[in-house]
């Protein structure tokens, strides 16, 4: 992408003014995303991204500058702008770089997307609506959304760095309105890979407007939730939204490094039941939020940070691995060129347990069954979250009964983990974007079905009797 004189040339000008580190991150990408609404093609956008990232270190300073431009010498002035925020008399040199093209080991492609007429892209879409649209006549408005990227990368650093990586991700969602007696509820489901088109080989796409539709129409007609303290069921899959939300975040350096975060100085304590275990794997073969290196150029990993209930390690970057003492964990992230990588999920899920779907169930005297969850907000800082149930059901006697619409899940992540009590041993991964310090990112979340003993919930219903 860059020839090799060129990116040391642009290494050594930003280490001009006595910075200890430089790197550079080029990215060319091109993007398609087409949209299907009522059944006709509404929107159809396609484009090409292509930029450079100049970052330089001193100690624990860091400075972050990027461009367009293509041009050598625009390249080394922006790189020596960029050092002008560092003033020292000595300056470090740049080793050899020595250029690897990543083997395409954990993300393999068989067909690039931008190789694919747009008409195969609208056939998909075209069934996910049908599907979803005929399910029922409550249904009045279906819309999908088509959307894939193909990224070239290349990271290089004056430590004699220099990497280059594909990452090719697909993505079809679909969301479903049901509407009645004045009254309107949605579904949505948004299955994402690291694969090309062949992602959509073995999907079933019509499973999934379907399923957005069923959803929609059981929230139509199901009454308001109640408020109060009460056992809570969360299923597999995107129900591990909230353990990303709630604790992936203070897990990352970015947040612990600072300070800011509830898990800082907790290494080697118990910070959740000893029936939790959390992962972040950015090597999951395919994996929405996989890639074969980080965007620091490292090999991505399997990082375990939860075993047992204790704490044993966080998602670490190299700049805040220097203000930590600690190494690197392939974990940097970025969602472009025009951000400073930081310590990112990839696909961050609690592990599968012991105990089955039926057992937890059956177990639940009363309470509530979060069965998918839907948007929220959170303080890292804290921990506090509230958390809206997408699609809830009433827990009487160990059974799922009547379906309840508008809760909201309440709480702290540390105090949520403490109160798990049963975990399921059907873990499924779910696909969202991540907005934090370096961007928007793919990320998957996941668990099995878990139980959590105790959670405030809210609800217009009054409060729950005990």
């Amino acid at each position: 992408m860059l020839r090799k004189d060129v990116i040391e040339n642009i290494l050594d000008a930003a280490l001009s003014t006595g910075g200890d580190f430089s790197e550079i991150f080029v990215e060319d990408k091109t993007n398609t995303g087409i949209s299907l609404i009522g059944g006709k093609i509404e929107h159809t956008v396609s484009g090409r991204d292509y930029g450079i990232g100049i970052r330089i270190f001193d100690g624990f300073f860091s400075v972050y500058a990027y461009t367009n431009s293509v041009n050598e010498k625009d390249l080394i002035e922006t790189a020596k702008k960029a050092a002008t925020a560092v003033r020292k008399m000595k300056q470090k040199g740049v080793q050899t770089i020595n250029y690897q093209m990543v083997d395409q080991l954990v993300n393999p492609i068989e067909i690039y997307p931008d190789t694919v007429n747009k008409g195969k892209k609208v056939d998909i879409m075209q069934r996910a609506y049908n599907a979803a649209n005929t399910y029922d006549k409550i249904i009045t408005q279906v819309t999908v959304h088509y959307l894939d990227s193909h990224q070239k990368i290349l990271v290089a650093n004056s430590e004699g760095v220099c990497k280059e990586d594909i990452r090719v991700r697909t993505r079809l969602a679909i969301q479903s309105v049901a509407s009645s007696n004045g009254e309107m509820q949605s579904g949505y489901f948004g299955p994402g890979s690291g694969k090309g088109f062949e992602f959509f080989e073995n999907l079933d796409v019509e499973w999934y407007g379907k399923e957005a539709s069923r959803i929609a129409k059981a929230m139509v007609f199901a009454e308001y939730s109640s408020s109060g303290k009460m056992p809570v069921v969360i299923d597999n899959g995107f129900g591990g939204v909230i353990f990303h939300e709630a604790c992936g975040h203070g897990l990352e350096a970015t947040s612990v490094a600072k300070g800011n975060s509830v898990f800082a100085g907790k290494l080697g304590q118990q910070v959740a039941s000893s029936l939790v275990t959390a992962v972040d794997d950015g090597t999951i073969p395919n994996g929405w939020g996989s890639s074969n290196i980080d965007d620091e150029g490292n090999d991505t990993a399997r990082n375990i940070l939860i075993e047992n209930g204790i704490l044993k390690n966080y998602m670490v970057d190299k700049l805040n691995g220097r203000r930590m003492f600690m190494e690197a964990t392939g974990s940097s992230r970025r969602q472009s060129y025009r951000f400073a990588p930081t310590s990112r999920m990839t696909n961050t899920f609690i592990t599968n347990g012991q105990s089955t779907k039926e057992e937890i169930i059956s177990n639940t005297e009363q309470g509530l069954y979060a069965k998918y969850m839907g948007g929220g907000s959170v303080n890292p800082a804290t921990g506090e979250f509230n958390f809206a149930v997408m699609e809830g059901y009433r827990i009487e006697n160990g059974k799922i009964t009547s379906p309840l619409r508008g809760a909201t899940l309440i709480g702290t992540g540390l105090d949520v983990l403490g109160k798990i009590d049963m975990v399921g041993n059907n873990l499924e991964l779910g696909q969202g974007m991540c907005g934090s310090a370096s961007g928007s990112i793919p990320t998957n979340v996941g668990q099995p079905m878990i139980r959590v003993s105790e959670i405030i919930v809210g609800g217009r219903n009054g409060e729950e009797n005990a």
